[in-house]
């Protein structure tokens, strides 16, 4: 197996061509190397804000959901963190069965105004934007809708010249383009890339290969770019918005923990992130009052790969 593995790779280091294309939404773009540009210093001071967000699912059945999203912004200027924001709530999210078709629905608890609304979050279980295959979609795919619409709607919040949240600015679930509505300040930066080439290579590595030496972006089209954010780095992101902001990202791109990626992606994902710890807590919290003790009934009907883990 790793020989074949081996082998169908030592095609594209052997015998790659820059004459490729690459497939970007349902189009072939043809890869020229005049689409590259330097990506120049220069003395920064713009305040720039990374957003993330983490989720838990406390409680799961197939028929309910109980998760904790926890929604976070941290802004820098000069590369030092100057202010932070978060935002968390509990989502509670149901079946019903209505007009021969099972919808989920969604509560949110929080003791500050909600980032989103309820309405949005109402979807059905074959909704292809968050089916999987042709099965209907596991109840807890809403607190992934949920956390992606508060990620959105705080970057409208924040206080920043240039804004950057994790990810795409692309619409991946229904209602999610209520909340791309973004202002011009606010761009993404995404860690993978499921896009290839029309010979079946990864643009990123093929770009790595053609590319200019130093820091650079590469044209995909209209405002999507590949970048390469420090010279050493090994590393080709995907970045949507003004490519202006790009050498504000350079500079805070610097730290060896991970060469050519933002430090402060890194640091908002540790503030917003959902410990497991943190987890156990809030699970115990809610089983241990009196007026739960039914629902361990339900919690039963889903941990069977809980109870192999602990076996293991």
């Amino acid at each position: 197996m790793l020989n074949k593995i081996s082998e169908y790779l030592k095609n594209f280091v052997t015998d790659f061509s820059e004459d490729d294309s690459l497939i970007f939404n349902n189009k072939v773009i043809k890869i020229d190397k005049n689409n590259f540009s330097e990506i120049k210093e220069e003395n920064n001071k713009r305040k720039i804000a990374f957003i993330d967000g983490g989720q838990a699912e406390i409680l799961s059945a197939g028929n309910f959901c109980l998760s904790f999203i926890r929604i976070g912004a941290l802004v820098y200027q000069d590369n030092k963190m100057i202010k932070d924001y978060q935002h968390e709530f509990y989502l509670l999210t149901t079946a019903k069965y209505q007009n021969n078709d099972l919808t989920y629905e969604s509560k949110i608890f929080t003791n500050t105004p909600s980032l989103i609304y309820e309405a949005d979050l109402t979807i059905s279980s074959n909704d292809p934007s968050i089916r999987n295959g042709i099965e209907r979609a596991p109840i807890s795919k809403v607190s992934s809708m949920a956390r992606r619409f508060a990620e959105l709607s705080l970057a409208k919040k924040v206080e920043a010249d240039i804004i950057v949240v994790d990810g795409t600015l692309e619409p991946t679930f229904r209602n999610e383009e209520k909340y791309l509505d973004l202002p011009e300040n606010v761009c993404s930066l995404a860690k993978s890339s499921s896009l290839f080439t029309a010979s079946g290579n990864s643009p990123v590595v093929l770009l790595n290969r053609i590319g200019l030496h130093g820091c650079w972006n590469y044209l995909i089209e209209d405002d999507s770019f590949f970048v390469k954010l420090h010279p050493r780095s090994k590393h080709v992101f995907r970045f949507m918005g003004n490519k202006d902001f790009l050498t504000a990202l350079t500079e805070n791109s610097r730290d060896a923990l991970f060469l050519g990626y933002p430090y402060g992606l890194i640091a908002v994902d540790r503030f917003a992130r959902v410990s497991s710890s943190e987890k156990k807590n809030m699970l115990a919290s809610f089983l241990l009052r009196n007026e739960n003790k039914n629902l361990s009934d339900y919690l039963s009907t889903i941990n069977a790969h809980d109870i192999l883990d602990r076996i293991s």
